[in-house]
């Protein structure tokens, strides 16, 4: 078996971490944050939806419904922020760091089938518009607006730490929108007589929502997929590594996001035969670990480098396909620090 090694970085030590701890470890508990906003959801749930079966509104039924969503996506985003704290073991070698990723895109699939829903029926509520109370719309309005402010002043803090925070953010942020327009639409009905400014205002908080649950399906889905870093391009990667000193050739290089602020990358790395007898293989691995970790806009800690020989990479030639550079047909110089 041809000669190889391996070097392998810290499993949790994020991009933006100094000290390298786990995301979870600098940023404050998210669940306590998350279980406060979801008590608030829940009552102001009760509220509306007591609201909505007196009034008929649209927009009033639609921000109950979006509620509902509020409410069960917060109750998810607590049981991802709960197991994402459970520790690696030997089934799951990531823990469950990727509940978080699952339940952000579970909230954004059900957010975009009520924006959906929300459209045809608004339609259809434009062509004969019902009447609408419009002094019990505005209190009802008010009152989940007053919630949604509150769950979005618990949450605020911890909005950036992860996807799962994110989602639950912008589900009670929109929802606040929504409890706007809703006071809007029933001002306009109060004082002008124009019923369907409840479907226009139905409408709009579609219009709130459904972009950004498509925006977080495509960014759940991307690390699903194991989609390249953002941010990240892998040809500058490979280009770094092939310029660093005894590397002949590249092949086999994969960078994924495990969950937020963890991003991974592995290669197979071919070196001379001679490195493996006079020492330079440490050197090059530590090399290669630097490199991903300080010259990029994504640092990358956890990595995996599998050094060979090139008779050993000739003879895997046949099996991996991805992305073969051999340093040799390059003409950028070496750089004197290898990157």
């Amino acid at each position: 078996m041809a000669p190889h090694d391996h070097a392998h970085g810290s499993p949790f030590a994020p991009s933006d971490s100094p000290d390298g701890q786990p995301p979870d470890a600098q940023s404050p508990d998210a669940r306590g944050k998350i279980a406060a906003a979801f008590a608030i959801a829940a009552a102001i749930l009760l509220a509306q939806a007591v609201g909505a079966a007196l009034t008929g509104s649209l927009a009033l039924l639609t921000d109950t419904v979006h509620m509902v969503i509020d409410a069960s996506g917060l109750l998810m985003a607590l049981v991802a922020a709960t197991l994402m704290r459970r520790p690696p073991s030997s089934k799951r070698t990531w823990g469950y760091r990727r509940a978080e990723v699952l339940a952000a895109l579970a909230q954004a699939a059900v957010l975009a089938g009520v924006g959906v829903y929300v459209v045809v029926e608004a339609v259809g509520r434009l062509r004969e518009p019902p009447d609408m109370p419009s002094k019990t719309l505005i209190v009802f309005g008010v009152v989940g607006l007053v919630g949604n402010a509150a769950s979005m002043l618990v949450l605020a803090s911890a909005r950036r730490s992860n996807l799962n925070m994110r989602a639950a953010f912008l589900e009670v942020a929109n929802d606040a929108l929504g409890s706007l327009s809703v006071i809007a639409a029933a001002i306009v009905i109060a004082t002008v007589g124009w019923q369907r400014a409840d479907a226009v205002a139905g409408l709009f908080i579609a219009a709130l929502i459904l972009p950004r649950a498509v925006k977080l399906i495509g960014e759940a889905g991307a690390i699903l997929m194991e989609t390249t870093p953002r941010g990240l391009d892998l040809d500058e990667v490979r280009e770094h590594m092939t310029r660093l000193d005894h590397v002949l050739a590249v092949h086999d290089l994969h960078a994924s996001t495990v969950a937020t602020g963890l991003p991974v990358i592995s290669a197979h790395v071919v070196v001379g035969d001679d490195c493996f007898q006079d020492g330079h293989a440490v050197a090059i691995l530590e090399d290669l670990r630097t490199c991903v970790a300080e010259h990029f806009d994504v640092a990358i800690h956890h990595s995996t480098f599998q050094l060979e020989t090139r008779s050993a990479s000739q003879r895997e030639s046949g099996i991996h396909a991805c992305g073969y550079v051999d340093a040799g047909s390059r003409s950028a110089a070496r750089t004197p620090d290898g990157a």
